[in-house]
């Protein structure tokens, strides 16, 4: 028997190596994958029983009491196949013979030989197929998750049918939040707030007072124009430049302009200075720019005599890489500013949510509800507010300067009855929305 090993980078190139030396007839003992390809090793003139013979003698060899003239199968055994193995000194003990292993010579090759490779071969080594997709199982997935659905459907429109008979007011104070488009957890939250009787004669004007009573507002807005600094912060287009005017010209109204500074930090938008200079020129003021945040405050240590210095920001959106940098440059050159938030009135809820959380590095005190006259609903900028706990300073509800700039605490009610007045005339919420916002939420508890 001829055993010889062939190295290949492919199982098909091995197999060609053995097929030209050995020829058809030669069988292939085992394979493994090393570092460099196939390992390959074939023999011709194959003789199974002497094979599984050298095997055992290398086992006995191998193992630990194995004696010395054992360690090694006979020469002979190697050498002539033909010869039968040379037997043991008379009364000697024999080692029981182990059976063959399956291990020693894998069963799909005991028998190979390169004759048939061809029509097995890519078999053997044909890489596994994932298991085909039962038509059957996918479709009963498919019933159990609309069951699944229509149970959850059922119990959340039974939950909220019950809310309804055991709690009227508090059900009644959902259905008035959402006419608002008031968003629905802040709706859940107000309604908790719900007490269990009324002496109010109109019991629609609860939904009204709760709303009016947890508006988050600044009760005391005395130091944005009593001086200090300030600086307003907001996505492009936010009214941010418009809020600075209108704060400063309330200012000079009540103590002139000799001890009010503007201040602008755009230094990214061609001509973003244009508007705030008109306005400074209109109002006698100086106006200044910053382009860093140690050129800002180098800035405000030249200016801190002024008793008001007002900064407008660049204005950029939630997901503007430069955000981070703004911001940074912000609270490097102006540590000590009151930071407000311009919220644009007629955003969307998901948009308004991002806005803020894009500016929480700047750590705003309060924010400036602005265009107000331009929004078809205060339901999301009012919900975001109350999500974020996100104190109200001021409102602005028009262009003109300063008179549409309001102190929040003093228009708490006439936002919240602008709010209820906008979606007057809208239509009502069908069923299944209380029932997949309130009643899943009551029975998910």
């Amino acid at each position: 028997m001829k055993i010889k090993r062939y190295s290949a980078a492919s199982m098909r190139a091995a197999l060609a190596l053995v097929r030209a030396e050995q020829g058809p007839d030669a069988v292939i003992l085992s394979s493994r994958r090393g570092a460099d390809g196939i390992e390959v090793i074939a023999a011709v003139d194959y003789d199974e029983a002497l094979f599984v013979e050298a095997n055992r003698q290398r086992t006995l060899a191998a193992s630990p009491e194995a004696s010395a003239p054992a360690a090694s199968a006979p020469p002979e055994l190697i050498a002539a196949p033909s010869r039968a193995p040379t037997p043991a000194p008379a009364g000697a003990a024999r080692p029981p013979v182990p059976k063959p292993s399956p291990k020693l010579i894998p069963a799909s090759f005991r028998k190979l030989t390169l004759s048939s490779l061809p029509a097995i071969a890519p078999e053997l080594f044909a890489a596994p197929q994932p298991p085909r997709p039962n038509p059957g199982l996918g479709a009963m997935q498919r019933e159990l998750q609309d069951l699944r659905q229509m149970l959850e459907t059922g119990l959340a429109g039974m939950t909220w049918n019950d809310k309804r008979m055991r709690e009227p007011l508090k059900a009644r104070v959902l259905e008035e939040l959402t006419a608002m488009d008031i968003a629905p957890d802040v709706a859940m939250a107000l309604a908790a707030h719900t007490p269990q009787r009324s002496s109010l004669d109109d019991q629609s004007l609860i939904p009204l007072a709760l709303l009016v009573k947890h508006l988050p507002v600044v009760n005391d807005v005395g130091g944005g124009v009593s001086g200090g600094i300030m600086a307003v912060v907001g996505p492009t287009g936010a009214g941010k430049t418009t809020t600075i005017a209108k704060l400063a010209a309330r200012w000079c109204m009540q103590h002139g302009s000799g001890d009010l500074a503007l201040v602008s930090t755009d230094g990214y938008r061609i001509g973003a200075r244009d508007q705030l200079t008109t306005y400074a020129r209109v109002l006698g003021a100086p106006i200044h720019s910053a382009h860093s945040g140690m050129e800002l405050a180098r800035l405000l240590e030249r200016l801190k005599s002024k008793k008001l210095i007002l900064i407008d920001t660049a204005g950029m959106g939630p997901r503007d890489v430069r955000l981070t940098e703004q911001l940074a440059a912000l609270q490097l050159g102006a540590a000590r500013a009151r930071v407000l938030l311009a919220l644009p009135a007629q955003g969307e809820g998901h948009a308004l949510d991002e806005i803020v959380q894009a500016f929480a590095r700047a750590a705003p005190e309060a924010c400036v509800i602005t265009k107000v006259d331009e929004a078809a609903s205060l339901g999301a900028v009012i919900s975001t507010t109350l999500r974020h706990k996100l104190k109200i300073a001021y409102v602005c509800d028009g262009q003109r300067v300063p008179e549409d700039l309001h102190a929040a605490h003093q228009k708490r009610v006439w936002l919240v009855r602008t709010a209820l007045k906008l979606k007057a005339d809208a239509p009502p919420r069908d069923e299944a929305y209380f029932v997949r916002n309130f009643g899943r939420a009551s029975a998910h508890a």
